[in-house]
This record gives C-alpha cells, structure tokens and sequence, in this order.
C-alpha cells in the first residue's frame, strides 16, 4: 500500500526552508539555524500523549532533522544531547531523551510528518551550503563518477576534470602550505623554494616530469625553469633533514639502516606537511567546522606502485638484495602488485574532508628474512589517531578490512572512539547468517556483547552486524561488520552500516590525486 501526502506537506516544508534561509544570513553555523528556525507544529503530527512527554513536538522535530542533516544513529544524538547542553538548550529540550525516547518518538510521527521533515532537512542543508556557512573554496574537490575514468586499468580523475580544478588546488597550495616547506639550502642559491614548487605543481597538473619541465623552460627561455637535475636535488631536499644527507646510494645501506633513515626523513617531511595542515584548519577555525558535528575519520591503505620484480629467482627464493626495503607486495583486484604502503586519516562524511595524517608502513615481505623488522597495525593507527586528534576532537573511526584486528580495536576503544569495520573472513557465522535467511522478511541481524581479547584476556564487547552484501560475489550475499557501538538496535542495523560508505569518499580522493600526480622524477 502507498501513503498519500496532504497537499500541505510540500507548503509546510517549503516554509521551513524559507525561514531557514533568512536565518543563515544571520548566523554562522548550521546547527545555530536549526536552532532559530521557525518550525510550525500545527502541520505536523505526533500521537504521542503530550500531557505524558518531557519533549514536545516542536523540538523534537528539531532534532529529527538535526539527526537526518547530519547522518546520525538514535544512540549517537541521543549522546550528542546528554553531552552538549549548548545544543539541548538550542534545539529547545529540557531533558535530554533517551534512545528509546527517539525511537518510540519518531515512530509516533506520521508518515507524512517524517515525509515533511527529511524534506525540510534537504533544504536546510542546501540553504546553508548556498550561504557559505562552510566555505566551499577550503573545501578539496571531490570527483563524481563522471570525473573518473580508466587508464591502464587504473581509475583516476579525467584530464578535464584536472583542468578545472588544478589551479584552484595549486593557489591553495601556495597559500596554505608552500611556505612549510623549507630546502635549507645556501642563501646565494639561484631558485627559490617557492619556484621549485611552482615547477613541480606545473609537473603534475601535465602528468609531466622534471626531464620534461626543464626541457620545456629551455625551449621557452624561461629563466625561472632550472634544469632537471637541480629540480630532483631541491624535492629531495625538502625531505631531508636540516644538517644530513646519504653519502651513498639508498642501496648500499642495510635494511635496519634504511629503514632507521625512513623515520627521521619522515618526521622532516611531516612537520611541514603538519604545518600545512594547521594553516587550512587555522583559516576555517573560525567557522566551527567540527562544532558540534558527529566526526568521522577513515582510515585507510594506499598504495604508490613499483614496476620492478623483486625476485632474482622466486622457484629458488633468491631475492634481489638491492631491492628498496619500503616496498611489499599487495593484491588489487584479486593480482599481486608491489609498491610502497601508506595509512591515511582522513575526515569524511559531512565535514569537510582533509587528510590529517599520513604514516609509511613497512612490512616485512615473503622476499625478506624472517626477522625483518616491521610496522604492527596497531601501532600505525596509534599515530595516525594521534596526529588527527591534535586538530580534530574525533567521534568514530571507519577501518578498511585490512585493519581488522583486535589490537587496533583496543587502541581506538582506548580512546573512547567508536569503530566500525568489515569482518574480511566470518566461517564462524555461516549459522546466524543461514538463520537470518530462513526467517521470512528478515534480512540483517545483530549479535551483541561479542567479547574481544587482548593476550588471552576480554579487553571490551562489540557487536556483530549481518546485512545482505552490496558485493554479489560475497560469500552468500552477506556482509558482517564490528563495532563498539553500544547495543545496536535491530532497526538501526542499516543505518550503522550504511554510515560506512562514508569512507568511501577517501576512495574518490585517491583516484584524483593520482591524476595530480608526475608521471615520473
């Protein structure tokens, strides 16, 4: 059966995103308009017995739409209220609700009323976002699927969408983070840092290389192009810190050597990628990007590939000894590939999304001694939280599957962070999930208080969430994810999982950074 709508419902919206437009000429945050704006109530209907509620309609309406603009479960507002008298006080509640209070609220709304209200929720948003409460010039780019296209059976942004969209992410470099970055040569140098990247800029927004911009400012005269020995010493340089250098070639090091060499030249780069960083949020600090938002932080593998085989002869497990130490081997698409590994932190969701972290991983490939040293998950995510939570006050953390661990899990539950993340194998729940597929219109599942332990002891419970796959080649068309949500309700098991796509925008990002990246140096 299909409800019908009152031909009021679209009018009563339409009003609510009227006022909620004169409101954000006047206020500098969103959930300071869902505060001020006018929401009548005489259109709305809730048959819950208002002489028995603590919460009326009006502001409970408010909190619907403040639920739905921003993404949330019912355990997750109902925290954000308890937690944050400033925005209980302005979405004009005395008491704070329960989860089962807005549970049994929004249920006692009529479909027309929830109708009305997501709909006031989209023109909320878009009012907002067309009143620059956030600055969309501070926001990076984000491709659609129309920007993306295969190249060598690669995905990366189109060469169109490189072209409207480089110089604004050049004039952002320059603005927030080139001057972070210093070459500490000698004063009489010739070019300035500035110039250098400049140069490497032009080099990715062509796909070029430094062989190709020198060769290019030759042919111009261009005096401000050096040649392309001089460019690849300056980008090393950056890199490396004040005062050292490698006398010798990267090859003739030991394996402890260079990788003791990775961390120093590591922290050099990232004090200025840091810097970078803290000039962008510095410059939108004062539009409270995260204030009072549920933040979401992905964390994720990436990798930059090395054409090279690593073997001088894999039947005899002869590998060749030269061979960069950083570089392991991974599967995409089901094919090994070698390259080198790094873990990202990056906002996603409703804020805006930017990478506050990046952390090399080293692993220790089949091609290595057994006792090569290498990178614990745990470890890694450790430092990427850390330096996300320098800037950002996090809520929940999405892992790629390849995090699944129960030491990651302890790190981020040690920090009073939720988690959410894909089980990549679950042969121990083929039962619950051929029991959700015999009950007659049940699709997913809960399984609570699943007890997680460290060296044998139980560190802390999560859930186990069973939903039908997206993917059509999962084993029996079913999904299972972990979390440390507190007792998820089966009627919020879609939402929860459905939030995970948030991480899927950081997929997006790579795909278009490569397109802004030399084809070599």
């Amino acid at each position: 059966m299909t409800s019908t709508l009152d031909d009021d419902a679209p009018a009563l919206a339409g009003a609510i995103v009227h006022h909620a437009g004169l409101v954000c000429e006047t206020v500098d945050h969103l959930w300071r308009v869902l505060s001020d704006v006018s929401i009548p109530i005489d259109g709305l209907t809730d048959n819950r017995q208002q002489h028995k509620v603590t919460n009326g309609t009006e502001p409970m309406a408010r909190v619907y739409i403040y639920q739905t603009i921003y993404d949330l479960a019912q355990s997750e507002v109902a925290d954000h209220l308890k937690n944050r008298p400033a925005l209980l006080k302005g979405l004009g509640m005395d008491k704070p609700p329960t989860q089962q209070n807005l549970s049994y609220a929004w249920k006692q709304f009529s479909q027309q009323t929830r109708t009305t209200l997501d709909a006031a929720a989209t023109g909320i948003a878009l009012e907002a976002n067309d009143h620059d409460i956030i600055p969309d010039a501070l926001v990076p780019t984000q491709p659609s699927d129309d920007d993306i296209e295969d190249e060598n059976d690669e995905p990366t942004a189109t060469r169109e969408y490189v072209r409207k969209q480089g110089s604004k992410v050049v004039e952002l470099a320059r603005r927030h983070g080139f001057g972070e970055f210093d070459s500490d040569r000698a004063e009489n140098r010739i070019y300035e840092d500035e110039q250098i990247l400049d140069l490497f800029s032009d080099a990715c927004l062509t796909q070029g290389s430094a062989h190709s911009e020198g060769e290019a400012g030759w042919f111009l005269d261009e005096n401000d192009v050096c040649d392309d020995s001089t460019f690849l010493r300056v980008i090393k340089q950056f890199a490396t810190p004040a005062g050292e250098e490698l006398p010798n070639p990267l090859q003739e090091y030991r394996i402890e050597d260079v990788v003791a060499f990775t961390e120093r030249f590591h922290e050099a780069v990232m004090d200025a990628f840091d810097g970078a960083t803290e000039n962008i949020l510095r410059t939108i600090r004062h539009e409270d990007p995260f204030d009072d938002r549920h933040v979401v932080a992905a964390i994720d593998f990436t990798h930059v590939p090395y054409h090279v085989w690593p073997w001088v002869d894999k039947d005899e497990e002869i590998p060749k000894p030269d061979y960069p130490p950083m570089v392991s081997g991974y599967y995409d698409d089901g094919e090994v590939k070698y390259g080198y590994t790094f873990a990202t932190i990056t906002i996603v969701g409703n804020d805006v999304p930017i990478i506050l972290g990046i952390e090399p991983v080293k692993e220790r490939s089949e091609w290595e001694p057994a006792d090569t040293p290498a990178d614990s998950k745990a470890e890694v995510v450790a430092r990427l939280l850390g330096a996300a939570q320098q800037y950002v006050a996090l809520d929940e953390v999405l892992l790629d599957r390849g995090f699944y661990s129960s030491d990651v899990y302890a790190e981020i539950h040690d920090r009073d962070l939720i988690y959410t993340t894909p089980v990549p194998k679950y042969d121990d729940d083929y039962d619950v999930i051929k029991e959700i597929q015999s009950k007659e219109n049940v699709d997913a599942a809960v399984k609570h208080d699943v007890p997680l332990a460290i060296d044998g002891d139980v560190h802390h419970t999560a859930e186990l969430l069973y939903v039908p796959a997206t993917n059509e080649d999962a084993d029996d068309n079913y999904a299972v994810f972990v979390t440390n949500r507190n007792h998820v309700e089966p009627d919020e098991i879609t939402h929860v999982t459905n939030s995970y796509s948030r991480r899927w925008d950081i997929e997006n990002q790579y795909k278009s950074l490569k397109a802004f990246l030399p084809r070599h140096c």
